[in-house]
């Protein structure tokens, strides 16, 4: 029997009226603590990316997405397949409704980014492109 090494997440990209919500991270978190992230988490066994993705914007958020579009996202720790999705259109207002996973969720500006802890650096600046297109440009090579 093959074991798998690698975890797998769903991550929401969610935008509205050029801004990004972003989820900061409990400093006691085990891994990557005290930096502001996408909301998103495990996908669950039989679980689908879109699914997962869904399922984390209910439990951490209180919404619900209407439409999750993939999309790349450049980060990619060792031992992650991370799955992102553009979201732009939901029910609900975003709260911080898994207080165990986040101390805080707010909304940035493309500005505001570049002076936030985030979860990896190369995040402010291709955040900051998906907030004025709507979605990022996709890379060359990849």
């Amino acid at each position: 029997m093959q074991h798998r090494t690698e975890e797998e997440v769903a991550a929401a990209v969610l935008v509205r009226d050029g801004k990004l919500l972003l989820g900061h991270r409990h400093p006691q978190r085990r891994a990557y603590p005290d930096v502001w992230d996408l909301i998103g988490g495990h996908i669950e066994p039989g679980e689908t990316a879109d699914d997962a993705v869904r399922r984390e914007c209910r439990e951490e958020l209180a919404i619900t997405i209407h439409r999750a579009r993939p999309i790349e996202i450049p980060f990619q720790p060792s031992q992650v397949i991370l799955h992102g999705f553009l979201i732009t259109t939901w029910d609900g207002d975003p709260v911080n409704a898994a207080l165990e996973e986040h101390d805080a969720i707010g909304w940035f500006t493309a500005a505001q980014l570049r002076g936030l802890r985030l979860v990896d650096h190369t995040y402010s600046a291709w955040l900051a492109e998906v907030i004025a297109s709507g979605s990022p440009t996709p890379r060359a090579g990849r």
